[in-house]
C-alpha cells in the first residue's frame, strides 16, 4: 500500500481521521474550538495530539494548516505518522506533539488565510510598535487585487506585475508580493492589525503543553512553493541564531534560509516561529518549514489572487466560484498518488533527522 491512504479529501475528513489515528496510537487529544463554522455549517477546531510523557524535555512537534488550504499535506503526514506506527520509534522519554489544523477556517474554506483575511505566517509581529511597511506591495496593490476578474483583467495586471519585475528584479517582485504587508486588509499576504485566533491559540498551546520542554524540534508543513513534490527544508530563523546553527548541524547542507538569501521563499515578516519562541523562551527551538512544490509559481499566485477576488466580489456557489476553488485546491494539494508519496518519503526522512538531532542535542 502507498502513502496516499493517509491523505484526506476535505477538512472534516482530515480532522476525523487524524483524531482516530492519534487515539489508536494512545495519544491524548486536546481540542481548541474555533468560533466560526465551515462552508456546510460544520464546527471548526484545532486538535493537539500528545504521545509520550507529559513532562518530556525533548519534543518533536509538527504543525499542519498554518496556511489553511495547505493543511491536506501536513494532516496526511501527521495521520500517517500515527497510523503507520512510526510515532512509536521515539525514545521513551521523548514526546511527539502534532498540532492539527492551526488555521481550521482556511483549511475548511479552502483559503490560505484566516477568517480575518490574515496570513497567519505574517501575523507574529509586535503590534504595539509601528508595523512594517512594504512600498513594493503598495505600488502593486491595485494590480494584484483588482475589482474584476476575467481574462482581460488578468492580462492587463500581468503586464503591470511584469513591468515591476523588469524594473526592480525578480527577487524584489517576490519580496513585494509575498514578504508580508500590513496596510491593505483586503489584499494578499496581509499580516493583520492584531493577533488572530490562530495566533493566540498557537501560543496557548505552547504555554499549556510545553512548559517542561527544554528542546523542541519543529516541522511546519507547507505547500505551493518550489518544484513539484520536492520538500524544501526552510529554516525561518535569523542569521547567527542558535536555531539556525542546529538546523545546519541536524540537516547538513540540505536546508535553506530566507534570511541568508538561499531559499525559494522570500524573507518574510511575522512568521510563526517567532510566536513559538515567545511562548517557550525556556526551550531551545529548532525551526523548520517543510515546503512542497505543486504548480508553477505564477499559477499558484494566480490562484491566490483569484481566491482573494472571489471572497471580496464573487459568488462561491457560481460556476466561476467553484472553478476558482478547484484552482486553489490544485495549487496547494496535488491529489495524486505520486505527489503524496514524495511528500511522505521526505517527511519521514525529515522527522527522523529531527529525532536524531534531539537525541544528540
Amino acid at each position: 500500500m502507498t502513502a496516499a491512504r493517509y491523505f484526506s479529501s476535505d477538512y472534516s475528513q482530515a480532522r476525523r481521521r487524524f483524531a482516530e489515528a492519534a487515539a489508536a496510537a494512545n495519544a491524548s487529544i486536546t481540542s481548541y474550538q474555533h468560533p466560526g463554522t465551515g462552508p456546510q455549517g460544520e464546527s471548526l477546531s484545532t486538535e493537539v495530539a500528545w504521545l509520550g510523557p507529559e513532562d518530556a524535555e525533548r519534543v518533536l512537534l509538527t504543525v499542519s494548516g498554518t496556511h489553511g488550504a495547505e493543511g491536506f499535506c501536513g494532516s496526511g503526514v501527521q495521520t500517517g505518522w500515527f497510523e503507520s506506527g512510526l510515532a512509536g520509534e521515539m525514545r521513551d522519554d521523548f514526546a511527539y506533539v502534532a498540532i492539527h489544523a492551526i488555521n481550521p477556517h482556511g483549511f475548511a474554506w479552502l483559503r490560505r488565510v484566516t477568517e480575518d483575511n490574515v496570513d497567519l505566517n505574517r501575523n507574529f509581529v509586535d503590534f504595539s510598535t509601528p508595523l512594517p511597511t512594504n512600498d513594493g506591495y503598495d505600488e502593486l496593490a491595485a494590480a494584484l487585487c483588482p475589482p474584476t476578474w476575467d481574462d482581460a483583467t488578468i492580462a492587463e495586471t500581468r503586464e503591470v506585475i511584469y513591468a515591476y519585475s523588469d524594473a526592480h528584479g525578480a527577487d524584489a517582485l517576490q519580496a513585494a508580493v509575498s514578504a508580508g504587508q500590513y496596510s491593505h486588509p483586503d489584499g494578499i499576504f496581509y499580516g493583520g492589525k492584531t493577533a488572530t485566533w490562530s495566533h493566540r491559540t498557537l501560543k496557548e498551546i505552547f504555554f499549556r503543553h510545553l512548559s517542561s520542554a527544554k528542546a523542541i524540534a519543529v516541522v511546519d508543513y507547507h505547500t505551493g512553493l518550489g518544484p513539484r513534490g520536492h520538500g524544501e527544508r526552510i529554516c525561518p530563523a535569523f542569521p547567527d541564531s542558535p536555531g539556525l546553527a542546529r538546523v545546519q548541524e541536524w540537516y547538513g547542507d540540505d536546508h535553506t534560509c530566507p534570511a541568508l538569501g538561499t531559499s525559494s521563499s522570500a524573507d518574510i515578516r511575522g512568521f510563526n516561529m517567532i510566536g513559538m519562541e515567545q511562548a517557550a523562551p525556556h526551550a531551545a527551538i529548532t525551526p523548520l518549514a517543510l515546503e512542497y512544490g505543486t504548480l508553477p509559481m505564477e499559477e499558484v499566485k494566480l490562484a491566490l489572487r483569484a481566491d482573494n477576488w472571489l471572497h471580496l466580489h464573487g459568488d462561491l456557489e457560481s460556476a466561476k466560484g467553484r472553478s476558482i476553488k478547484a484552482q486553489v485546491r490544485e495549487a496547494f494539494y496535488q491529489d495524486a498518488d505520486d505527489w503524496k508519496q514524495m511528500v511522505w518519503d521526505r517527511a519521514i526522512e525529515t522527522q527522523r533527522l529531527a529525532l536524531a538531532g534531539l537525541n544528540g542535542g
